[in-house]
């Protein structure tokens, strides 16, 4: 890709750019998957780490970072605010289960992508027995919102949701 001359990025001089020294330390950064920060909000049946917010690599708009949820386990009911929430199933088999009372539920799986709206009170199950369930969650402010809610009184038997997207068709039933 060719740039014009005086394109703060062209390369062409023989003199430091001191833009190109700017980005050394203001560029990308990469962290390690063993070096993420516990310390954030938490929910009772999960384990939350960091990866990015604005206090570890000064992010302006976005959170991400890493659950766990142990076989059989569930978490606490929560919402995150006015912010949207994507979580990527890394390893195992989560079910979600959302609403006032927690009426409706859907099943994802390794390579599924989910996606939260703002105030949705949600909780995520490991619908799996013997593994752990790993998932990336993405959220779209710096700093993690955590709203646990201990009032709700969920239903029985939940109502299954298959979402079907304007561009994508429901699954035949057999």
């Amino acid at each position: 890709m060719s740039h014009p001359p005086d394109h703060p990025h062209d390369q062409s001089s023989a003199e430091p750019d001191p833009a190109a020294e700017r980005w050394k330390h203001d560029g990308v950064r990469v962290i390690k998957g063993d070096r993420l920060d516990p310390n954030t909000a938490q929910t009772p049946g999960m384990f939350r780490q960091a990866a990015i917010n604005h206090a570890r690599v000064g992010a302006q708009r976005i959170w991400a970072g890493t659950v766990t949820i142990e076989p059989n386990a569930k978490t606490g009911v929560h919402h995150h605010g006015a912010l949207e929430s994507v979580i990527y199933v890394v390893r195992g088999k989560a079910r979600m289960r959302w609403g006032d009372r927690l009426e409706y539920v859907a099943e994802a799986e390794a390579g599924d992508f989910i996606f939260v709206p703002p105030y949705v009170p949600h909780q995520e199950i490991n619908a799996d027995p013997d593994q752990p369930l790993d998932c990336v969650l993405v959220r779209s402010d710096n700093e993690a919102v955590v709203v646990n809610i201990t009032d709700v009184d969920p239903v029985e038997k939940p109502e299954a949701v298959y979402w079907v997207d304007p561009i994508h068709k429901a699954p035949e039933k057999g």
